[in-house]
């Protein structure tokens, strides 16, 4: 990885500083992927397991953000405090890289500060910005409202609702689409 991919990595947000997986960020990603509510609408087994965890970490630390088919991770670190609060993660199309996915997780105890509104619209602003990207869709676990609200918040589309569309924890699951082209983006310049 050259050092300008090394660089591009880190993000800054008002509050928050979003940066690369790091080993010392495992016991607190362990910890809220296996928070129960934190879990619930995420699509991970019943467990995230400590080699789940070294397994990211392997992924990320040879990955740079933009790569096709790869989900790049930030961590959120609260600037104030230092602790991280939760991760955000974009995966551009393999098959199509003008064109992406953006997810997030904050911890329950982070949640409902705006922190994940942050992150978000920060790496969409990198997402059209520095990497040029047409379009970023998100996808949600219907029953996930305040996800929901969020999207729509940053001017993210609802496109869809599918129904039991995926098997998700022993049942079938409705999912949500959302999207937002670089035209629509704030800020962003017209492609």
């Amino acid at each position: 990885m050259t050092a300008a991919e090394v660089g591009r990595a880190a993000l800054e947000s008002e509050r928050l500083s979003l940066r690369r997986l790091e080993r010392r960020d495992l016991p607190m990603l362990l910890a809220y992927r296996n928070d129960p509510e934190v879990a619930r609408y995420q699509g991970w087994g019943e467990a995230f397991s400590a080699d789940d965890a070294e397994a990211m970490l392997a992924v990320q630390l040879a990955a740079a953000p933009g790569t096709p088919g790869v989900w790049f991770r930030w961590m959120l670190e609260e600037k104030a405090t230092g602790r991280v609060v939760g991760d955000c993660a974009l995966c551009v199309g393999a098959d199509e890289p003008r064109q992406a996915e953006i997810g997030f997780t904050l911890a329950r105890e982070h949640q409902g500060r705006g922190l994940a509104a942050e992150a978000v619209r920060r790496v969409l602003d990198f997402a059209f910005g520095e990497l040029g990207l047409h379009r970023v869709a998100a996808i949600t676990d219907a029953r996930n409202a305040a996800a929901a609200a969020l999207l729509q918040r940053l001017g993210m589309r609802r496109e869809g609702h599918f129904l039991q569309s995926v098997w998700y924890k022993g049942a079938w699951g409705d999912e949500l689409r959302f999207a937002i082209l670089r035209s629509e983006w704030k800020g962003a310049e017209p492609a």
